[in-house]
């Protein structure tokens, strides 16, 4: 046989944004697919264990190999859990929220993955950046995504001027995220630093049925009674080009 007859396939498994009733996010294949594996890389084994369960039908907990990646996993413990897929068994790889190794860990198991000749087969679910960035009205065709922000109130701060200059400099859409406890300062930051012709977009709660996106000029944003979006997931974007 093959070498890909015989190894497993690394799912890259989406998860939801949020909890919802009904499911309007993940389809209908990606669920079966997620039924039959018993080999999961999650980076946290009690909410993981809760998805499941939310996904309904799966394989008994009790019988599935749960293997724990996070920022802190070193190396060579990340390259063994690659072991169960060189012994034929599929694994799923698991996101916290939204889709693996995008803000999220993972991407050096799949680089991993790659060089050992396994194969990766990544499934459809929601990205919080790709759907705030569809909501925003912002240049889709460029755009930078910078993940979180210094969390040094100074760094931070010239870091919102650096991608507000890079914006109208290069017109590509400037897309970051916080810590949900410091969602407020973010936006008073922006207000306050950036110039009032300058595109700000909040999107929060996306997918869930409490969803809020404000795509305005920062002028407007200056002059508005605005709903607190404190604790609530946000993805953030700037746009200063023309």
């Amino acid at each position: 046989m093959s070498k890909e007859q015989t190894t497993g396939t690394l799912y890259l498994i989406p998860n939801t944004l949020g909890k919802t009733p009904e499911n309007n996010t993940i389809p209908e294949y990606v669920l079966d697919i997620i039924r039959r594996l018993d080999v999961m890389i999650v980076e946290n084994v009690q909410t993981a264990a809760r998805y499941l369960q939310w996904v309904g039908n799966t394989v008994p907990e009790y019988e599935i190999d749960f293997l724990l990646l996070n920022k802190k996993t070193p190396a060579h413990e990340t390259a063994s859990f690659l072991n169960p897929l060189t012994q034929g068994r599929d694994a799923g790889l698991l996101s916290e929220a939204g889709c693996p190794a995008v803000a999220d860990p993972g991407s050096e198991l799949i680089k991993m993955a790659h060089a050992r000749g396994i194969k990766v087969h990544p499934l459809v679910g929601p990205s919080s950046i790709l759907l705030a960035l569809m909501a925003s009205g912002f240049n889709g065709q460029s755009f930078s995504f910078h993940g979180y922000l210094p969390i040094d109130k100074n760094q931070r701060q010239r870091a919102i001027h650096e991608l507000e200059n890079e914006s109208r400099q290069t017109g590509a859409t400037q897309i970051f995220m916080e810590t949900p406890h410091r969602n407020e300062a973010i936006v008073k930051d922006v207000i306050k630093l950036c110039q009032p012709s300058t595109r700000f977009c909040t999107a929060t709660n996306l997918t869930l049925p409490s969803e809020s996106i404000t795509s305005q000029p920062v002028s407007e944003w200056q002059q508005k009674n605005r709903e607190s979006i404190h604790k609530e997931p946000t993805i953030f974007l700037l746009s200063a080009g023309s």
